[in-house]
């Protein structure tokens, strides 16, 4: 199943729990906007290429809509469209005032040199300046941009509405951007673990885990997990996989993968298959690459006790219902995860008042809003006799629609 047809699934399900009306739920379910762009370049040999980038905004019932924009071979309208909707609901899930969208760019950004990824950026900025804003449409950071992306977006938008530092987050320091910016999806990833362990009587400490991928937000967990005294036994990333039941040395591994730009030949732990790691004995997995990992062929052979959704929709409905009928706690991603776009608001805050916080500052009010976020899942759970996820989106929906109806929204 498909990423907008599993997050309509869940929709559905959390607005028949919620007992709303078929004309709000119908409403929820329509985009505000769906944008598609023709960008064409030059390249740098002279000849020129196009490309087809797209902007989805979901709902601004709550707030500015906020979403990533990524650069991806496979980006497209359905995974767009899907990515925004989640969006809404994760941000009313950790209850930061925005609504949700995603973009992106059908491209492959690693065949692209710097000043054609420049262009491609802005030429799409110029196709978008008078859709998004500072108080309609902030973008982010995603799969295949970065803190220069945004640098750029933000030059290319200040071109036509002068210097608007809050029309994106994610930006470099030196352009407003947040100190604990680049670590906080992954720092959030480890507040919601702590949540959910603690409210099963555990903690970090002394658990085993397992983690898929090590990009930005994997990097960061396993970092965090191992400073905490967790013990990974195993990681996988693009390039290969590494097990070792006593633990991996986390700093030597990441260092290795700097120097080496692979895991493999890491004297550390012994390979794998990076299949393997999903099913891989452990009490904590934590995937943190591409949607649609854990399926109904491998969800059965799961043998972790708890599963952290670092990644957006790692988890098949299918796998789903094999793994809670295991026992096994799934932690969702709209949730978990929401560790960035909690951040990106406090950058958006900064950006607008002018004035900027220190590190600390940022972790503490992270951890608060992550805290307070997983205490009012567990609330919704309890009120409907539900999963976890069905929780988070219970809580997501119900705020949205709240605010829908608050607002005069007339059925």
């Amino acid at each position: 199943m498909n990423a907008l047809a599993a997050t309509n699934r869940n929709f559905r399900h959390a607005a028949r729990l919620l007992n709303l009306d078929s004309k709000v739920e119908k409403s929820l379910l329509i985009p505000f906007r769906e944008i598609k762009v023709e960008c064409t370049i030059p390249k740098d040999d002279g000849s020129l290429a196009s490309f087809v980038g797209f902007r989805v905004q979901h709902d601004n019932a709550r707030g500015p809509m906020k979403g990533g924009i990524r650069f991806h071979p496979e980006v497209d309208h359905d995974e767009v469209n899907a990515l925004a909707q989640l969006m809404t609901w994760k941000t009313a899930v950790v209850n930061v005032p925005y609504g949700g969208a995603k973009g992106g760019i059908g491209c492959a950004p690693k065949e692209l040199s710097l000043r054609e990824l420049e262009r491609l950026t802005r030429i799409f900025t110029q196709k978008l300046h008078d859709l998004i804003g500072v108080r309609t449409d902030v973008p982010a950071p995603d799969m295949g941009t970065n803190a220069q992306t945004m640098a750029w977006i933000l030059d290319e938008y200040s071109k036509f509405h002068g210097y608007s530092p809050a029309v994106v987050t994610g930006k470099p320091i030196e352009l407003g951007g947040s100190l604990g910016r680049e670590a906080a999806t992954g720092r959030g990833v480890i507040f919601a673990t702590e949540a959910l362990l603690a409210d099963h009587g555990k903690s970090i400490n002394g658990l085993t885990f397992a983690i898929q991928g090590l990009g930005n937000v994997g990097s960061w967990v396993a970092r965090l997990v191992h400073e905490r005294g967790g013990k990974i036994v195993a990681v996988s990333d693009i390039t290969g996989a590494v097990k070792n039941p006593n633990g991996i040395d986390i700093p030597s591994l990441l260092e290795h993968k700097e120097e080496t730009g692979s895991l493999s030949s890491f004297d550390g732990g012994d390979s794998m298959n990076a299949k393997e790691l999903l099913v891989h004995e452990c009490d904590v997995l934590i995937p943190c690459a591409l949607g649609g990992v854990l399926t109904r062929e491998n969800a059965g052979d799961v043998k972790a006790k708890f599963i952290i959704e670092a990644a957006n929709h790692p988890t098949d409905p299918e796998a789903d219902e094999i793994l809670s009928k295991k026992g096994i706690v799934v932690l969702p991603d709209i949730y978990a995860n929401a560790g960035g776009v909690t951040v990106s608001y406090f950058e958006w805050v900064q950006n607008i008042q002018g004035f900027m916080w220190d590190e600390e500052k940022v972790n503490n009010e992270l951890k608060k809003y992550m805290t307070v976020a997983f205490n009012d899942i567990k609330n919704m759970c309890q009120t409907h006799e539900c999963s976890l996820r069905m929780g988070a989106f219970t809580l997501g929906v119900n705020r949205v629609a709240r605010a829908t109806l608050l607002r005069g929204w007339e059925a």
